[in-house]
């Protein structure tokens, strides 16, 4: 019977090798954000890793972009569909959000996901998006990572 293990030989801090994948567009990913509330918001997302902080877009004026921008401690949860008892937990804070590149990240991130090269605005989504949708990338630097696996097959 597999179990399960929580890899705890890496710094607290950082993305294990062996998860890697699980930052570099992954099939499901979802970042928790905190709402002026207090309650939790959940959003699915695209995201990849630039060797130092995992990276997501969203939108100017999204909720998920207004709970960032007051409040910069999200979590990140990752796994692949196949092998749902490997996941990866981030924990970090929002280190910046900026325009800059947003829409090249954007449109790098589609074509990942899609397998081909796609621009977001108008092969992802309608292209009249452009027209009202602002990107904003955002960069999240890690500062708990809880990565578990599926252990070896047990009697």
């Amino acid at each position: 019977m597999p179990t399960l293990g929580l890899l705890i030989d890496h710094p607290p801090d950082e993305i294990p090798l062996s998860h890697l994948n699980l930052v570099e567009c992954p099939p499901v990913a979802v970042l928790t954000t905190v709402m002026p509330d207090g309650y939790p918001q959940t959003s699915v997302v695209w995201c990849d890793f630039d060797g130092e902080c995992v990276r997501v877009n969203t939108m100017r004026g999204f909720g998920k972009e207004r709970n960032m921008r007051r409040n910069p401690l999200v979590t990140l949860l990752s796994y692949d569909p196949r092998g749902p008892l490997r996941y990866l937990e981030i924990r970090g804070t929002v280190i910046e959000m900026t325009e800059k590149g947003a829409a090249e990240h954007l449109d790098r991130l589609a074509s990942k996901y899609a397998g081909r090269p796609i621009c977001f605005f108008g092969d992802a989504i309608p292209a009249r998006f452009v027209e009202t949708e602002t990107p904003i990338l955002c960069r999240i630097r890690p500062t708990h990572v809880t990565a578990i696996h599926e252990g070896e097959e047990t009697e």
